[in-house]
């Protein structure tokens, strides 16, 4: 396994507990302080965090629709006026009746 170095900061109280803690286990530092991440991480997430996750990008897809609504207005349109001259210019050249 390559391994990174991943400083951080505490206080000399919180430090002196982590090695307690460790010595008292058999294990290092390092181990405790992996295996506390990993288990951190795999929790499940709070679900008011997702809420609120949700409520954001719902807050988005209501601010993007008037937009995006008008901008396909915008294109139909278009392409109803695309398709008169394509027809005008048809029925000039006889090819559609």
């Amino acid at each position: 396994m390559q391994t990174e170095r991943v400083t951080y900061l505490t206080s000399a109280e919180q430090k002196a507990a982590l090695e307690a803690f460790a010595k008292l286990r058999g294990k290092s530092v390092g181990n405790v302080v992996r295996e506390a991440t990993m288990r951190y991480i795999a929790q499940p997430r709070d679900e008011s965090e997702e809420e609120a996750e949700l409520a954001a990008l719902v807050a988005q897809v209501n601010e993007a629709l008037p937009k995006m609504n008008a901008s396909i207005d915008q294109m139909i349109e278009i392409m109803r006026v695309t398709h008169e001259e394509v027809d005008r210019t048809l029925r000039a050249a006889g090819i559609r009746k």
